[in-house]
């Protein structure tokens, strides 16, 4: 997972809501995407990303709204995917959206 933590960058994402009741079996994954994207490197990629922690105690799904700078969205559910998928998902989406990402795979 270490590689995967040095592989994102929210260069272009607006805002991520992270959503999570803790008392919930299934919510391990969400857990570990929201300590991915929290952390300082990842962080580091866009200082103006707001990452928000919503903790829920009414047994709710775990889910993960993530809004891009062109106002796109991109809803996980937590309960359903790995950490390593949801980091895959949101890595895709925002190299997609990168201008100077495309430019890189030209070359």
């Amino acid at each position: 997972m270490a590689a995967s933590r040095g592989a994102v960058v929210l260069k272009t994402v607006k805002k991520i809501i992270v959503q999570f009741c803790p008392f919930e079996s299934n919510v391990r994954s969400t857990r570990e995407f929201l300590i991915m994207v929290g952390s300082e490197k990842v962080r580091g990629t866009n200082m103006n990303c707001e990452v928000i922690t919503a903790v829920k105690h009414d047994r709710s799904e775990p889910t993960i709204d993530i809004t891009f700078l062109d106002g796109e969205r991109l809803v996980m559910k937590g309960s359903k995917l790995t950490t390593q998928e949801m980091l895959s998902a949101l890595q895709t989406r925002c190299s997609a959206k990168d201008p100077q990402a495309k430019i890189g795979d030209k070359k």
